[in-house]
């Protein structure tokens, strides 16, 4: 089984965001599972993703990005952010962040 932590980084100001919902979503036959939905922390971070371990399949972080752009008074072109992934195995622990800026944004497998 697999474990997703998470935080998200806003470049432009070099601060966590805090208070950004991030939902993960697990595919299945019948379209997408909600798994779980969480607010970033102060430190803008997550630490885990769901309650207990994820086995192996393909998923997807959403952050909805847009509602912190607007919160720090900024325009944005991306209301979210959305990292879609396949965890080929289980055992393995995934951070996978979010860099974020209001006319851009990116990602990366951490630690």
């Amino acid at each position: 089984m697999s474990h997703i932590s998470t935080h998200i980084l806003d470049t432009s100001l070099g601060k966590p965001a805090a208070g950004v919902r991030i939902r993960l979503e697990k595919q299945t036959a019948s379209g997408w599972l909600l798994i779980h939905e969480e607010k970033t922390n102060a430190d803008g971070r997550i630490a885990s993703m769901a309650e207990g371990d994820l086995a192996a399949g393909r998923y997807r972080l959403t952050a909805d990005i847009g509602e912190w752009f607007t919160q720090t008074a900024r325009e944005t072109l991306y209301p979210q952010a959305q990292i879609d992934v396949v965890l080929p195995r289980a055992g393995d622990h995934y951070h996978l962040p979010f860099l974020i800026a209001p006319w851009g944004w990116s990602t990366y497998r951490g630690s």
